[in-house]
């Protein structure tokens, strides 16, 4: 994925990527693939942190406490102003690159890509990457505060809480379809305020559908852990009229709508290629 300054250097279907050797890996217990590369930093690359950047990850380490901690209302501000004023390039991206305006449409189902600014056990930094028509289908983030800031492109965002969020995936199979109501279901364009989703509130289950080729910036505290309990899990969404559940009934009020949604296995077209990023590096001293 082309970062400005060098952040990623060869060429495939358009995008340009640096690597050796490409392995696979695992992480949240779902396939992805990894490129190792050249641990040379271009010349280019700017060495003073974009001072937002820095910001935002002390602010990071004041804020996240660690798993089983939801920040404050005057830190989830904090934080949201923070990232409402970054702009692509404090993490090295600009819309000139030719990633943002391809002159070849991709055949197949479009790669999203991802890489990590900085990641440690309370919190982590990630940028995503997503072409025109890609998706990242419907997920969840266990016991997490999500950040999400989209530095650049059009979205499609639609997300959903559980109804009963006590009803947790310990007691309930996973192949039973647990009511959830709808949180969004809107498009999104950069610049835009930051959305943010709580353990059991505000969209914790989400979708993202690219109009245009998007990065997205996203916080999340803590990150994903499978060790610690914290594993992706995907699901399929179903209308509410289309099934019946006697132990579940609700009545659709206005201005709110419902969904049942049963957890399935990744997708198999939704696999993730995963990038060495070489953009602003924070200092964490």
């Amino acid at each position: 994925m082309p970062m400005e300054a060098g952040l990623v250097e060869q060429r495939r279907d358009g995008v340009v990527v640096e690597h050796h050797h490409v392995s696979k890996v695992r992480c949240a217990n779902k396939l992805i693939k990894k490129k190792r590369f050249n641990r040379r930093i271009p010349r280019s690359l700017p060495q003073e942190v974009p001072m937002v950047l820095q910001e935002l990850f002390l602010s990071c380490r004041d804020v996240f406490k660690g798993p089983g901690d939801v920040p404050a209302p005057c830190d989830v501000q904090k934080l949201c102003r923070i990232l409402d004023n970054m702009q692509p390039e404090d993490v090295g991206l600009s819309s000139r690159l030719q990633f943002f305006n391809p002159k070849d449409k991709v055949k197949g189902t479009p790669i999203v890509t991802h890489t990590t600014i900085y990641k440690c056990n309370n919190f982590s930094l990630c940028l995503f990457f997503l072409p025109a028509t890609a998706v990242i289908p419907l997920h969840n983030h266990p016991e997490m505060t999500v950040f999400s800031k989209l530095l650049l492109g059009t979205m499609h965002i639609k997300s959903y809480d559980w109804v009963d969020p006590d009803n947790s995936n310990d007691s309930t199979p996973s192949s039973q379809r647990r009511l959830a109501r709808l949180k969004a279901d809107s498009d999104f364009t950069a610049p835009c305020n930051t959305s943010v989703l709580y353990p059991t509130t505000g969209g914790n289950i989400h979708e993202f559908i690219a109009i245009t080729t998007c990065a997205v910036l996203d916080v999340l505290g803590p990150p994903y852990s499978k060790d610690d309990g914290r594993d992706c899990s995907y699901y399929k969404e179903f209308p509410l009229s289309s099934i019946s559940n006697g132990e579940n009934s609700v009545t659709e009020k206005e201005g709110e709508s419902y969904g049942w949604l049963e957890e399935i296995e990744m997708p198999e077209n939704s696999h993730m290629d995963e990038i060495e990023y070489l953009g602003p590096q924070i200092n964490d001293h």
